[in-house]
């Protein structure tokens, strides 16, 4: 990343939506790595709640169901206004919010 500022995207959603038959977590990081995007983590949340209202909570396997998902992508905010279409169309049942930030290290 050649940027000293640049844009934080933090996509919510749950751990059962897909896009294009793919686990959503996954066809984003796959997309933005495609894209040349300088960074996408995806963190599992272990409670949570949306647009629902309903709570989602890690327990016995059998009775997790669609946990919480967070992907934090990060870039100039050029690379990253190019890819934001694409993720609108990706997310269903979700949020994306936009934050500026510095980077010290790249």
């Amino acid at each position: 990343m050649k940027c000293e500022e640049a844009v934080l995207v933090r996509v919510f959603f749950g751990e059962d939506d897909k896009y294009e038959g793919k686990p959503l977590y996954r066809y984003m990081v796959e997309f933005c790595k495609k894209k040349g995007i300088a960074g996408a983590t995806v963190f599992r949340g272990i409670l949570g709640y949306g647009k629902s209202s309903v709570i989602h909570k890690a327990g016995l396997p059998a009775l997790s169901s669609d946990l919480p998902m967070v992907v934090e992508i990060v870039d100039c905010e050029e690379k990253i206004q190019e890819i934001l279409p694409e993720l609108s169309k990706m997310v269903k049942d979700g949020i994306i919010t936009l934050e500026k930030v510095k980077v010290v290290k790249a």
